[in-house]
């Protein structure tokens, strides 16, 4: 569609029609300083796309994609905002010293017994799946002291979805300030009152005589268990956030707290609590956010996809520098499979997560140059299908390593010596 538009124009020598052509358009960017992300919508195709939808009696932005053949509209997209994951794993290295000073390993291990496992952090989209970034860390890294490096991958308008090891004050403070919108667990020391106009304690009174008093001032009432609330700034700056920092934080949030009943055949009904910033009832009422938050499980398909489907469970460098590089690597080849099974999706007209993983992955391995895509396996929809976490197969039973290796060395040589 570009290469079109400017061979047409090149037909015109007009001095004006020189200034449409893409390196004029993005010369004239950067001459007002103006930056951009290098994405399929850059400043180029975008006038252009604008071009098209003129010439085509201003049609709707919709009708683009057939016009075009691009997909100006992000895949999808919940009540109208692009929507991400977060969340935290781990992941486990070949034991040499350099690693385990990096990454450490599990404290039940005893020294020279044990394998390095770093903290992985990752952000999906939570539209298509595919994963935006990943961070490793040490092992005993809290999800919330990293989360700050994903915040860049969001634009005002996005939500990010997340459970309740992110909800804190500081972090939502963050993304209120960088116009993007959250929907979170509530953490299970906050306090949640539905009763209206009840009392709050406030941060400078807490201590003792205070138990059980929620620590946020009531606004209004939305539903029965459903109200706005004034979230107070702690006094306390959190160990992952700068002092300076920390002070530029509002001294209070307006959030909205929310609770519902899941009811699932075979369990015991639980109850969830959510705090949003999404503060509009009508737009977002609690049964569209409980759907939005149920949707989130995916993150741990996602997570299975990569560590169990492709191996990142267990990485093979033997450097800092080299699983770090060997990571991205996973999630470069983990993409690619993601816009498979998107292809596929929108050929054999089903959702994306309904397409197999591992059939994308066999097929994106086998296929030849110019090969076209054949139609992949399609899951069965079972959205409350559950598995015990169990295996059938028994190991062989080894006993566990209590010692390390030089030491059982020793103790075999001296048996040996011995008989």
């Amino acid at each position: 569609m570009t290469a079109t538009l400017t061979q047409v124009v090149k037909q015109f020598q007009q001095d004006w029609t020189g200034q449409l052509e893409p390196e004029a358009i993005l010369t004239a960017c950067r001459g007002v300083a103006y930056r951009w992300r290098e994405r399929t919508l850059d400043p180029v195709t975008t006038i252009q796309l604008f071009f098209v939808q003129i010439l085509h009696g201003n049609t709707a932005c919709t009708h683009l994609r057939h016009l075009t053949k691009l997909e100006p509209l992000d895949e999808g997209r919940w009540l109208g905002h692009r929507t991400f994951w977060a969340d935290g794993s781990s992941f486990s290295m070949p034991d040499t010293p350099a690693l385990q000073e990096h990454f450490g390993q599990s404290g039940k291990q005893l020294p020279g017994c044990g394998f390095p496992v770093a903290h992985l952090l990752a952000l999906f989209h939570a539209g298509t799946g595919l994963v935006v970034r990943m961070l490793a860390a040490p092992l005993r890294t809290h999800d919330l002291s990293q989360v700050v490096e994903l915040h860049p991958e969001l634009r005002p308008g996005d939500v990010l979805v997340a459970d309740r090891g992110f909800c804190s004050y500081a972090h939502l403070a963050l993304l209120v300030q960088a116009g993007v919108q959250a929907v979170f667990r509530m953490h299970q020391r906050h306090i949640v009152d539905f009763t209206p106009g009840r009392s709050h304690v406030e941060p400078a009174r807490r201590g003792k005589g205070h138990k059980g008093q929620p620590r946020s001032s009531w606004i209004t009432q939305l539903g029965k268990h459903d109200q706005l609330v004034h979230w107070l700034k702690p006094l306390t700056c959190p160990q992952w956030m700068g002092v300076e920092q920390f002070a530029h934080l509002p001294a209070r949030l307006v959030v909205r707290e929310l609770r519902y009943r899941v009811h699932r055949k075979g369990f015991r009904v639980t109850s969830i609590t959510l705090v949003t910033t999404l503060l509009d009832a009508e737009l977002y009422p609690v049964e569209a956010l409980a759907q939005l938050y149920w949707a989130r499980w995916g993150i741990e398909t996602n997570f299975a996809h990569l560590k169990t489907t492709m191996g990142l469970d267990v990485l093979k460098c033997k450097t800092v520098a080299g699983v770090l590089k060997e990571l991205i690597v996973f999630a470069l080849i983990y993409n690619l499979v993601r816009l498979v099974m998107i292809q596929a999706a929108r050929r054999q007209q089903v959702a994306i997560d309904r397409i197999s993983f591992i059939d994308a992955a066999r097929w994106l391995a086998a296929a030849r140059d110019d090969e076209s895509l054949s139609w992949l396996v399609v899951n069965p929809h079972r959205p409350y299908r559950y598995e015990p976490r169990v295996r059938k197969r028994r190991p062989k039973q080894y006993p566990l390593m209590q010692k390390t290796r030089q030491t059982l060395r020793k103790s075999l040589a001296n048996n040996m010596d011995t008989d």
